[in-house]
């Protein structure tokens, strides 16, 4: 049977499960607008049909804008089934469930004094969200494996390595990987030294040569260079300088006015501890970490990040609504702007256009020799015709090792129990986040009461 690699890559077909989304799916299309040299159909899958039916507009819109380069077709689908159905490509960017169920992730456990900063990847939230996402993620695999096996999928949706283990677990033969931005925000930040520390400016992320290692928000550079300069001398000055006050180049208050910005002091204070340069938002790498950053609201204030709301995120979301009803009318005209993700240069090179390394979420096979085989982690990977490699990160440092591997257990734990409706695992992997200060009875009465929220997007089994 012929492939995509086989025929005129003019002619594609992209799947989007979570095709109503007003965030990811519409930097993508303009992503995929603004480039000349692939083109095709993109199918829209939503459980929100309306949702999707408007991005059928917003891509139509998109794909007849002035400025964009190529004509992408956008339809609805009504099922997975209809949606994957012949796609050469499948992006995943879903919201698992609804922001009454993440109010529980994320501010349940505030009441017994245990604070999240993001609450979607890691922790007690993270934790919960997975329980609802995999289930999803057991149904997502078994469609792509029944109607579109060759595909390529690129997932965003988090928890990202649960997310990622789940469809290799369901469907080993899946070729899919996950993509996250926050290593790009460490790299623009070294730019950023490298102008204010070096008088060197105009250095673009892509100009430096960072070897990533470990996993999804808890990313680490263990080498940085620049045209052959070691950057971790000059990084530990930066960081020094400005480990007390932080460092925000939109000013020092301007975290204050974002509820994803930070002023980097988490970053810079695990350099000075550990040696590494830690890659992800201080918001999430908070998370992964003991109460040292997320002891209460005002040591997290003290940290330069925010504790984002759940409430704000339901706030954000009627705006998003509100824009999207006012492209669909025509009272707002679309911005061409590039997304800053790198997704569809990761389907050109994979389409045999110019090879690309980008770091990405995928299975171990290796290229971490001292964390478990099989396990999703995040490195660089080089990406070629129809093929991945993933490139050797060595093995994770000793200091590192103990902080990365805990969680790669917890989460192997998660998926076993979440698969098998498992309450004793469940509440065990629960307990052993380093998040976690309660007793076992606390615990356990915190952990039904979570648990309790997610009840309708959890099998029967879970409460039988």
């Amino acid at each position: 049977m012929n492939s995509v690699f086989d025929k005129d890559i003019q002619n594609l077909r992209i799947a989007y499960i979570g095709g109503g989304s007003r965030g990811w799916a519409w930097g993508f299309m303009k992503d995929i607008a603004m480039d000349d040299e692939m083109c095709g159909t993109v199918s829209l899958y939503d459980i929100d049909h309306e949702a999707a039916r408007r991005n059928q507009v917003i891509g139509s819109m998109i794909s007849g804008h002035p400025q964009a380069k190529s004509a992408w077709k956008y339809e609805m689908a009504n099922s997975l089934q209809q949606a994957l159905t012949g796609a050469d490509f499948v992006v995943i960017s879903i919201l698992p469930g609804t922001f009454d169920e993440m109010y529980s992730d994320v501010h349940a456990p505030e009441k017994y004094g245990i604070y999240q900063s993001v609450g979607d990847s890691i922790g007690l939230g993270g934790f919960m969200r997975a329980m609802r996402t995999i289930p999803m993620f057991v149904e997502i695999a078994q469609a792509i494996r029944d109607y579109s096996p060759d595909a390529w999928v690129i997932n965003y949706t988090n928890p990202m390595t649960l997310c990622m283990r789940t469809l290799y677990e369901v469907f080993p033969q899946v070729k899919a990987f996950g993509c996250c931005h926050e290593v790009f925000g460490t790299q623009k930040l070294l730019c950023d030294m490298l102008e204010k520390e070096c008088g060197i400016s105009g250095v673009d992320r892509h100009e430096l040569y960072t070897t990533v290692t470990g996993i999804n928000h808890f990313t680490w550079l263990t080498n940085a260079t620049y045209k052959g300069m070691d950057l971790f001398p000059v990084y530990r000055e930066f960081a020094q300088k400005h480990w007390a006050k932080g460092y925000d180049e939109g000013g020092d208050d301007n975290w204050l006015n974002s509820f994803f910005k930070s002023c980097q002091r988490v970053k810079f204070d695990l350099f000075l501890r550990f040696g590494y340069i830690a890659a992800a938002g201080d918001r999430h790498l908070a998370e992964f970490m003991p109460k040292w950053y997320l002891r209460d609201p005002e040591s997290v204030h003290g940290w330069k990040f925010s504790l984002t709301t759940v409430d704000w995120r339901k706030q954000d979301l009627q705006k998003r609504q509100k824009r999207s009803d006012d492209i669909v009318s025509g009272r707002e005209s679309l911005e061409m702007k590039a997304s800053g993700e790198e997704g569809h240069l990761m389907i050109k090179a994979l389409l045999g256009k110019e090879p690309l390394v980008s770091n990405v979420n995928i299975r171990n096979q290796g290229q971490i020799p001292n964390l478990p085989i099989g396990s999703v982690v995040e490195t660089n990977a080089y990406f070629t015709r129809d093929h991945i490699e993933p490139i050797c990160a060595g093995p994770l440092p000793d200091n590192l090792l103990g902080l990365i591997g805990k969680h790669v257990t917890n989460q192997e734990n998660t998926l076993r129990a979440a698969l098998a409706c498992d309450r004793e695992l469940a509440f065990t992997t629960f307990m052993n986040d380093p998040q976690m200060t309660l007793d076992a009875a606390q615990g356990k009465k915190l952990f039904e009461e979570m648990l309790e929220a997610q009840r309708k997007y959890l099998p029967v089994k879970w409460f039988e």
